[in-house]
C-alpha cells in the first residue's frame, strides 16, 4: 500500500474534520489508526479493542491512588496507561469505520468504557485524599471526608452530563454533515421500538444494555428541548427524507463554531487538568475544575445550541426551506 492509499484510509477512519480536536489529530488519531491497521490484520474486532481499553483505563485510574513516596512513580505509570487506553478508544472507532463493523452495542460499549475509567479515577483520587492528604490542604479531607465525597460525586454527575451533551451535539452535527450513515444519532422513540423487538430475545445482556442506553438518550433529550422541537419539525415536514441541502448548510455554519466546546467537554482537556492536579499533588483541584470551569462551559454550550435550534425551527415554520 502506497502513501496516498494509506492517507486515504486514515482520512476515512476519521469522523469528520468538523468534529476532530487538534490534539486528537496530532496524537491520538494517528496512533489509533496504527492500532486499527494492526488489529484489522490480526482479525481483532472493534468491541474487543473497546474492552481492552476498559482494562487499561481502570488500571491507570487505580494507580493514581498512590500519593506518597516511594510510590509516586506509579502515578506516571497510571497516566501512561490512561493515555494508552485512549489510543485504543480512538482505535476501536477507526477500526469500525475501516472495516465497516458498526453496531449499536459497539457504540454503547464505547460510551460506557469512559465511565469505567471515570469510576476508577474518581475513587482513586478520593481515597488518595483520605489516606495521603495533599500538598495544599494536608490532612484536611481525612478529618472532613464528607467534603471530598461531596466534591467527587457532584463532579462525577457533572462529568456524565457534560460528556452526554457534548456527544449528542456532535452526533447531531454529523447527521446533517454526513447523513444518517455518518452519525450515531438516536432517539428514545427508535430505542423503544428496538426494545419492543427484544422482548422475546433471550439475550439478557443486550436487553439490559438497551435499557440503560434508553435512559442515557432520554437524559440527552431532556437537556435539549429546543433541539427536540427542531427534530419534530423536520420530521413533520420532510418525514424520513434528508433535510434540504440549504438547511444542512445553514445548520453546519451555525453549529461548527460550537464543536470546539464539545471537544473541551469530552476527554483531552479534562484529563490534562486531572494529570496536572495529580502531578502537583492537589487532586481535589480536578473536581473543582469540572464543577466550575466545565459546568460553566456546559451551560454556555446548551444556551448557544438551543438558540440555534430555535432560530432554525422558526425558519422552517416560516417556509424558508420549502421546495429547496
Amino acid at each position: 500500500m502506497n502513501f496516498k492509499e494509506l492517507k486515504q484510509q486514515y482520512n476515512e477512519s476519521l469522523k469528520s474534520m468538523d468534529t476532530e480536536e487538534h490534539l486528537d489529530l496530532w496524537f491520538y488519531r494517528p496512533l489509533g489508526f496504527a492500532w486499527a491497521v494492526l488489529f484489522s490484520k490480526l482479525g481483532i474486532k472493534p468491541n474487543a479493542v473497546t474492552i481492552a481499553s476498559i482494562f487499561l483505563g481502570v488500571a491507570g485510574g487505580i494507580l493514581l491512588y498512590f500519593g506518597a513516596q516511594p510510590y509516586i512513580w506509579l502515578n506516571y505509570l497510571g497516566i501512561f496507561l490512561i493515555i494508552w487506553a485512549n489510543t485504543y478508544d480512538s482505535a476501536d472507532g477507526q477500526l469500525a469505520r475501516l472495516t465497516k463493523q458498526y453496531s449499536q452495542i459497539g457504540r454503547i460499549l464505547d460510551g460506557v468504557s469512559g465511565d469505567f475509567w471515570a469510576f476508577a479515577i474518581y475513587f482513586a483520587l478520593v481515597f488518595r485524599e483520605l489516606h495521603f492528604g495533599d500538598a495544599a490542604l494536608g490532612d484536611f479531607f481525612s478529618h472532613h471526608n464528607w467534603i471530598i465525597w461531596t466534591l467527587a460525586i457532584a463532579a462525577g454527575v457533572s462529568h456524565a452530563l457534560q460528556c452526554a451533551v457534548a456527544d449528542y451535539y456532535r452526533q447531531f452535527h454529523l447527521y446533517f454533515l454526513k447523513g444518517e450513515g455518518g452519525s450515531e444519532l438516536d432517539s428514545t422513540a427508535q430505542i423503544d421500538e428496538q426494545i419492543e423487538e427484544l422482548k422475546e430475545n433471550k439475550n439478557i445482556f443486550k436487553r439490559i444494555t438497551m435499557f440503560f442506553y434508553r435512559n442515557y438518550t432520554a437524559n440527552q433529550e431532556r437537556l435539549t428541548p429546543a433541539m427536540q422541537q427542531l427534530r419534530r419539525e423536520l420530521k413533520s415536514r420532510f418525514g424520513d427524507n434528508v433535510a434540504p441541502q440549504q438547511f444542512r448548510d445553514d445548520f453546519r455554519a451555525l453549529s461548527l463554531p460550537l464543536m470546539k466546546y464539545t471537544n473541551i467537554l469530552t476527554f483531552n482537556t479534562r484529563t490534562i487538568a486531572m494529570f496536572i492536579s495529580v502531578i502537583i499533588r492537589i487532586p481535589w483541584l480536578y473536581f473543582v475544575f469540572e464543577l466550575v470551569v466545565l459546568n460553566s462551559l456546559l451551560v454556555y454550550l446548551i444556551r448557544r445550541h438551543e438558540n440555534i435550534c430555535k432560530k432554525l425551527t422558526k425558519d422552517l415554520k416560516a417556509g424558508k426551506y420549502d421546495n429547496k
